[in-house]
């Protein structure tokens, strides 16, 4: 029934697929208007409903998908021919449809998606870009970088921040729109392109040729504070290369000897589960319980905090900030963190969807995204639907502003030997 099921632990912004609500019909449907491959439909129904019986978190409800059906033969159905709209969108619109009564009121993530849709959620949802990584602005020159991704193939290959680039398959940038050039940065995925860039550590022109490939995009980021001693740490979304960039920033900041970390994760939709696991092990005691999930029906799923040699651990006090935009992975780690009492955490109440989520795609490239189990704090309470409530709830500081007030705020309680 289906081709794989890819895990996706993550909150995402869930991506509109330019459906609108089913209007009553005019008339009901007549024998003769019956759609002509209703078997093929109600068999991709099925497909649907077995999907949410194998691996919601919730048991789905047959009454429901009974009068689903009958709303698709009276209502569903003749609008959207009479719409003039294709078999292949009347099946994928009537499965979202269906996604959308069946699953829980409370559950706002859990979607059908077409195969378009469907390509597109799975690559956001993986933490994945395809395209040469490469980020700047036009110059008279020719393109100056302003930002390259240290996973993409062009950094492999020797291109860094503040280079030039010149030409892109014999083009010349500097003839070049902004638009145009982001367009030549963004090829098709495998796509070999010959750059030639000015690099400025040299002094020398430079060729290479890059591929435009998959990539995990860094996602931890050094930002000012204007607090002495007390280092800010933006994590814009998780995957599964967020240990590895903490684990460097951290090693940096070890050598200023640090009076306190803000940790930002605000805006953060999430990733995957195991990376918030992942990054608990530099400040959390090893093989301590960090979580656990529970699909129903099944045992539960333990998540231990990873054993990490102490020279690793950041020992300093923790600031971390949150919005209600923080969800999954990133309200997972700071409800965890502000469980075992090692971080303070400031903003407001995060997104309340500390969910695992799994991606089932079906045979004819559409897909459904499916709330699998819900989680847990260790002493058994449930995360909750209204989110991580903070410790200190700050609604109205600019940005910036929180981050100098969390900084402040750990000095100050340092300064008392809290």
């Amino acid at each position: 029934m289906f081709r794989r099921i890819v895990p996706c632990f993550c909150l995402l912004t869930v991506m509109s697929c330019a459906f609108h609500p089913i209007e009553p019909a005019a008339k009901s449907m007549n024998k003769t208007s019956q759609p002509e491959n209703d078997q093929q439909c109600i068999h991709f129904f099925e497909k649907v409903y077995q999907t949410f019986e194998e691996n919601y978190f919730l048991a789905p409800n047959r009454q429901v998908y009974n009068d689903f059906l009958q709303k698709f033969r009276a209502r569903i159905y003749p609008q959207l021919k009479g719409e003039g709209k294709s078999s292949d969108y009347v099946r994928w619109r009537a499965s979202w449809y269906l996604v959308e009564a069946l699953k829980s009121k409370d559950d706002r993530f859990s979607q059908f998606y077409p195969p378009k849709p469907a390509e597109k959620f799975q690559h956001e949802a993986l933490g994945q870009r395809i395209d040469l990584g490469i980020e700047g602005k036009k110059v008279d020159a020719g393109f100056l970088v302003t930002r390259i991704e240290p996973r993409s193939d062009a950094y492999e290959k020797g291109l860094r921040e503040e280079d030039i680039i010149l030409r892109l398959d014999g083009k010349e940038l500097k003839a070049l729109s902004q638009e145009d050039i982001e367009k030549q940065l963004s090829p098709l995925v495998d796509a070999k392109v010959d750059l030639v860039y000015f690099a400025q550590e040299t002094k020398v022109g430079q060729t290479i040729a890059v591929v435009s490939k998959e990539y995990f995009k860094q996602t931890v980021f050094l930002r000012p504070v204007a607090v002495p001693g007390v280092f800010c740490l933006e994590i814009p979304k998780f995957n599964r290369t967020t240990g590895d960039d903490l684990f460097r920033f951290l090693q940096l900041i070890a050598q200023y000897n640090p009076r306190g970390l803000v940790l930002d994760l605000r805006g953060n939709p999430g990733g995957p589960p195991l990376a918030a696991r992942e990054i608990s092990s530099f400040f959390l005691k090893g093989g301590e319980e960090f979580t656990h999930f529970q699909k129903r029906g099944a045992p539960k799923d333990i998540l231990n905090v990873p054993s990490l040699p102490e020279e690793y651990k950041f020992k300093a006090p923790i600031a971390i900030l949150v919005d209600k935009d923080s969800g999954s992975a990133a309200e997972l780690f700071p409800g965890i963190m502000q469980f075992r009492k090692r971080a303070v955490v400031f903003g407001t109440n995060t997104a309340g969807q500390v969910l695992l989520k799994s991606m089932f795609p079906l045979d004819d490239g559409s897909m459904i995204a499916l709330v699998t189990a819900p989680g847990y704090y260790p002493d058994g309470t449930r995360f909750s639907f209204n989110g991580i409530t903070p410790d200190q709830t700050i609604t109205d500081a600019p940005r910036d502003g929180l981050i100098n007030v969390a900084a402040a705020y750990l000095i100050l309680k340092a300064s008392k030997g809290e």
